[in-house]
This record gives C-alpha cells, structure tokens and sequence, in this order.
C-alpha cells in the first residue's frame, strides 16, 4: 500500500510532462509557420530576384537566420542575416530583424546599406536596452547586405561579419565585411562602410551565414570550412540554379552524416541578368 501513492504520483507527472511537452511541440510548430510567413515567399523571390536559389535549412523547428528581399525605385534590396542563437532566441531576433528591414527601408530614403546597417543597429541596441555595459548580453545579428541597381550595373555591399562573394569568369572575388555585428560590440561602434562594385551580365553573387562552412562532418569530425566552400561553389556556379541548390544540399548532407547539425545554415545564390 505504501507504494502506491508514489507509483501513481509518477504516473501523473509523467502524464503532466507528455502534455506539457507535447503543448510546446505545437507552439514551436506554430511559431515556425509564423516565421516562414515573415520570410519572403518563392513567388516574391523569383520576382525580384530572377534565376536564384535559396538553401534554408534550420537547426530547429524555428531558426535564427532569415533572408530578406524588397525592391524600392529601381534598386533592389537583399539580406542575408544570422541572428545570436539558434532555436526559439534566434527567432525572436530574426523577427526583430524583419520587422526593423522592413521600417528602415519603408522610411528611410537612402539606397546605402551601410546606412540601412547603421540605423538598423541603433534599433537593435535601443529594442534591447544595449548600452555597452560589460554585464548586459550582446545578442545581436551577423549579416550581409547588399543593393542591386540594374540600370547603373552597380552593387553595393555592406557586411557585419558576413562577407558577399562574387564569381566572374571563373574566378571568385571576396568582399570583406566589416568585423563587428548589428547590435552591441564588445568594442566602440563605428559606422559600417559601403563597398560599391560595378557588376556585369552572368555574374553569380552568394550570400550565405556561416552554418555550412562550420558545419562538423566528414570521416575527421571536422568543420567544412569556408576554402572548400568557396571551391565548391566555383565548381559548380556555371550550373543552373536549381542544380547548384541540389548540389549543395546534397553536400552538406553527405558531409553531416550522422553528425548532428550543430546551427542553422542558410545560401542564397543568384545571377545577374
């Protein structure tokens, strides 16, 4: 007899916790569709965008990257962006981030990205009450950014800790970013800076955070590493679009194995036309 109450006990917190657990698959689930739904839809990027591809594969059932396309005039407007964390943190940042890019573009009438950049990390900061001091989180985002004017054949990128990679007749040109992210720094902020590149017909822009390059795998445990990355995408940028997706996919899932995906991993890539 005295065995029971506590057999029973367990038996309703093991039937609490299903429950429980299962109430938090739902909204994870939930939140996930709400957070695709924030993200630019495939008609909206074939649009703006033309010939492209876009691997988007969250560690989660939410994520901490997301891209981001608008087009403003004649300019279009293009970010890829890694938020602190993965998971539900992530999310939360990746919306702040969306919700911000959508503002600061709507508002603001500058085609600079460092600009956009600059005002999107005042933002940030103020959301979440950064001031700098040593003891407060310095959640945040790293991403690239880039605008397309297609009547001056003109790119310019600016970049927090993400760079932009440009493929021309064969050869891969790396814009650097600047090093530091949009929100606190362990550092003095500084303005962000433009790059300006004048851009030609076939040229392949890759914009990417860095879960593919980080990723562990392969018969060492090792990250894939940003040079095989690059080497990779030279191999493979003269194919269709819809092929080099397949082909990095399959890549990564290869390279994975059964090695656990250890953050979110996002590439877009497209043409100039």
């Amino acid at each position: 007899m005295s065995n029971r109450p506590g057999i029973m006990l367990t038996k309703k917190t093991s039937d609490t916790e299903d429950i429980y657990n299962s109430e938090i698959v739902k909204s994870l689930r939930y939140a996930g569709m709400i957070q695709r739904a924030l993200l630019p839809s495939a008609a909206l990027m074939d649009r703006i965008l033309g010939e492209h591809f876009t691997l988007f594969m969250p560690k989660d059932v939410v994520s901490g990257d997301f891209y981001w396309v608008s087009r403003k005039g004649k300019c279009i407007f293009i970010v890829a962006a890694d938020c602190t964390g993965h998971g539900v943190p992530g999310a939360l940042m990746s919306i702040l981030g969306i919700s911000f890019l959508n503002e600061v573009v709507k508002t603001d009438c500058t085609n600079r990205p460092n600009r956009i950049l600059n005002k999107l990390r005042e933002k940030v900061m103020e959301a979440l009450n950064q001031t700098g001091d040593l003891n407060e989180t310095k959640d945040g985002m790293d991403l690239s950014m880039c605008i397309i004017d297609r009547e001056k054949q003109e790119l310019q990128f600016s970049g927090a800790n993400n760079p932009l990679y440009l493929i021309r007749e064969n050869e891969l040109i790396e814009i650097k970013p600047d090093k530091m992210p949009v929100g606190v720094n362990a550092v003095d902020e500084e303005p962000f800076s433009n790059n300006i590149i004048s851009i030609s017909r076939n040229d392949r822009i890759y914009m990417f955070t860095d879960g593919f390059p980080d990723q562990f795998g392969g018969p060492l445990e090792k990250k894939f590493k940003y040079g095989p990355f690059k080497d990779l995408l030279l191999d493979i940028h003269q194919r269709e679009m819809k092929q080099q997706l397949n082909i990095l996919r399959d890549t990564i899932a290869d390279w994975m194995g059964d090695t656990e995906q250890i953050d979110d991993i996002l590439v877009l890539g497209f043409s100039i036309t």
